[in-house]
């Protein structure tokens, strides 16, 4: 994606264009106006056309004939959505994989190889419990930066 388009996706993916694209993206399937106005509590169904028109402007979205639900057509990477992995219908911060593994080989190392303190063995375990704590602190800051 060249630097010219993801300005203009992150200019026009905001506010509640945004919210509705992260709707689509978390569900996974095509949704009704009717879902996205409930899902996302607009004041009417409008709203949530209107939204979803803009997703579809901009190619990111396409009016099924059959039906007439709107679905994603492409995912885009911008804003804070670089930080997120999706699997399934969930979306996690890539940073919640790190913590995960390093936190699971901290306390591998203190169940298995600490038997004492010592020097070397103390270093080892300050500097991973500070890897981990970073890990899960930015794992939740970018966990509370999803639209909702």
């Amino acid at each position: 994606m060249r630097r010219d388009d993801e300005s203009e996706f992150d200019y026009q993916l905001r506010g509640k264009a945004w919210n509705v694209y992260w709707l689509l993206l978390k569900a996974g399937r095509p949704m009704s106006v009717r879902e996205v106005e409930r899902a996302l509590h607009f004041s009417s169904p409008s709203v949530a056309n209107h939204h979803l028109e803009q997703l579809t402007q901009i190619g990111l979205v396409q009016r099924q004939e059959i039906g007439g639900n709107y679905a994603l057509v492409g995912e885009v990477k911008i804003g804070v959505l670089k930080h997120f992995v999706k699997l399934g219908r969930l979306m996690f911060p890539r940073y919640f994989f790190y913590a995960l593994f390093s936190s699971a080989f901290y306390v591998s190392y203190l169940a298995l190889f600490v038997e004492e303190f010592t020097r070397e063995s103390l270093f080892i375990v300050a500097f991973g419990a500070i890897v981990s704590i970073i890990f899960w602190y930015e794992a939740i800051r970018f966990w509370r930066l999803k639209p909702f």
